[in-house]
This record gives C-alpha cells, structure tokens and sequence, in this order.
C-alpha cells in the first residue's frame, strides 16, 4: 500500500496550468480548422506537430528557437511520410521501420539528453503515425499521405508563429525554455556497451509488438505497440518509481479510453455525427491537463497522454464490446512486454553502476 501511496502522490507545485491553457488556446485552431473542412483525420496529426514542436523548442533568441524547431519539423515530416506511406503495405517492413527508427533514436544519447528526448519525441510520433495509417485502412475514411505530411507540418508551423508573435509582444527579448522540465543538457556523450545494448532491446521490443500486431493481423493490436512504447522506459536510468508510474499510467489511460469509446455504439446519423466530435474535445482536454500536471503527478500524466492518444487513434472505428476486449488485452501485453524490457533495463543499469565502481 506504501508503494501504491508513493505512485499516486501528488505535488501541488507541479501543476502548470497556464502552459495547459496556452496549449489549448493553440490546439483549438487545428481543431476548428478540420472541423471547418471536414477532415478531422489530419487531427492528429497536426496536433502532435504543435506539441512536440512546443516541447522542443529550446529557449533563446528567436532565431535559434525557428531553426531549430524547424529542422525538427522536416524530420517529423520525413517520418511522417514514412509512416502514412508503409501503414498499409506488408507487415515486413513496418517491422524493419519500427526497429531502425527506434534504434536510431537510443543511439541518439551519445548528443547529450537533449538530443535523446528530441529523438524520443520524434520516435513517439512514428510509431502514432503508423498506428493512425493501420486504423485509418479499411475504414471509409480516406487519408492521404501528403496531407497527414502537411497536417503534421502545419502544427509545427503553427507553434513557430505563435512564439514569433510572442516575441514581439515581449520586446523581442530572448525568452526560457518554455517546457523547462525537458532536458538541456547537450554535451556529447560516449555510447557505453550497456546504453547501446539498452537501445537495441528496446528497438527488438518494439519490432517485435508490431511484427505481432500486424503480421498476426490482431484486431486493434496497435493498442500494444502503443501501450509498450508508453510503458517502457526511456533510459536506463530511469527510477524505479517512475517506470511503475509509467505502467499504471498506460494502464488506467487505455482502460479510460477504452470506456470513453463505447460511447458511440448506439448512436447513428447526426447523434454519432456529435458524439464523435465531442469525443475529439474529451481527447483534446485529456492532452491539455497532461500539459498541466507533468510534475503533479507522473502517473495521470501518463495515463492523461495514452487516453487522448487512443481516443483520437480509434475513434474512427466502430466499437462493441468484443472490440473493447480486445483492446484492453492487447494493453496488457504491450504492458507485460514493457516491464520484462524494464527488468532488463535494471540488470543494465546495474551492471553499468558495478562497472564505475570497480573502475574508481
């Protein structure tokens, strides 16, 4: 129960609402314009290029923030098109993407933590992306790959528009980080065999749930390569409190989700019409509060992001009971794969600390 008490526990100083204010503010504009031209579709992905673009922008003078936000945004739109374009073709090579891209991301912290997290960040939204293709298929709902590219660069664009009117309003003085929990740290950093062999585990990981997901063709099994990816832990130093945090979250977050998508199965026409949209704001205000609560509490943090996430990936399927079956055991299994990475995760890490202690 001490346990369970320490992974609930709340800090009243963590909250951030007004970053979770200005977040909504912005988001209601991608949100308004697909409504607007019925295309709600591209959502997502616009939603997640204007946060991840917030959660990268470094701080500084203007310049350094635009450059930097927008290389960031021209890889996002590379993988982007990579993950629309191989949604649909054969599981093989979502397999082969899933492991070089995850890969390539935990290698990436031989560029400092900063480096690291950007590369999180862009691998997170990869594996998304190929979820919303694999759902999107085989459903009425048509999608191009050149407008979820354009979707996801327009919400890149839309935070540097935002932070350039800012600039302005503030004198055109440099500015913070504005996410300043998101790590800064940009010295190089030499990739130890126990990183690495960390980074390769994690890449098997993932490739392996989306080798069963879409080679064994399990109903909603996205569900699992979301929920290990949400699950496992980003680094090999990660405490234990907050990899436990992380799988409660994706836990209580796709039961959530699960529950809220039930919603529209006995409504048809213009009823279903409302419903799905509202659905949308639900998923929009469950991305705003895990804006706010970040350091209140990991946990709902995680389970805030995972719900949104999975409410916006499913919401255009149709939903019964057997679905939501489906999906929480699928949620499961992504959640048992995590932890089994995280225990050899702690071996690692370990192992790495036993290794500086009979070096000094």
């Amino acid at each position: 129960m001490s346990g369970l008490r320490n992974v609930f526990v709340l800090v009243p100083s963590g909250l951030n609402w007004p970053r979770a204010v200005a977040f909504l503010d912005v988001a209601l504009v991608p949100l308004i314009v697909f409504w607007a031209i019925g295309h709600e579709q591209y959502l997502l992905s616009a939603l997640f290029g204007l946060l991840f673009a917030a959660l990268d922008d470094p701080g500084g003078g203007y310049g350094h923030r635009a450059s930097r936000i927008a290389v960031f945004a021209l890889i996002g739109a590379g993988l982007t098109a990579l993950g629309f374009g191989i949604g649909a073709q054969a599981w093989g090579w979502l397999v082969l993407a899933a492991f070089a891209v995850t890969l390539v991301a935990g290698l990436m912290a031989t560029f400092g933590a900063r480096g690291f997290a950007t590369a999180l960040l862009l691998n997170t939204w990869f594996l998304v992306a190929v979820a919303l293709a694999s759902g999107l298929h085989g459903t009425r709902v048509t999608s191009h790959t050149w407008a979820q590219v354009l979707a996801w660069a327009s919400g890149a664009a839309l935070w540097i528009v935002v932070t350039f009117i800012e600039w302005l309003i503030r004198g055109r003085r440099d500015r913070p980080q504005p996410i300043a929990e998101f790590p800064g740290d940009t010295s190089r950093h030499k990739l130890t065999p126990p990183l690495i062999t960390f980074a390769v585990i994690r890449a098997v990981a993932v490739a392996g749930t989306v080798a069963l997901a879409f080679g064994g063709d399990l109903p909603h099994g996205f569900w699992m390569v979301i929920a290990t990816m949400v699950a496992m832990k980003p680094s090999v130093e990660q405490t234990a409190l907050i990899a436990v945090q992380r799988v409660v979250g994706a836990l209580i977050g796709a039961v959530a989700a699960a529950v809220v998508l039930l919603l529209p199965t006995a409504v048809h026409g213009l009823r279903l019409f409302a419903v799905e949209r509202g659905l949308e704001v639900v998923a929009l205000v469950l991305l705003t509060h895990a804006a706010a609560m970040r350091f209140w509490n990991y946990a709902l943090y995680c389970a805030a992001i995972a719900a949104g996430v999975l409410i916006l990936l499913d919401l255009p399927r149709p939903s019964d009971y057997s679905t939501e079956g489906y999906r929480v055991l699928w949620t499961l299994c992504g959640v048992g794969i995590g932890l089994l990475v995280m225990l050899l995760a702690d071996q690692l890490g370990q192992r790495a600390k036993r290794s500086r202690a009979r070096s000094a």
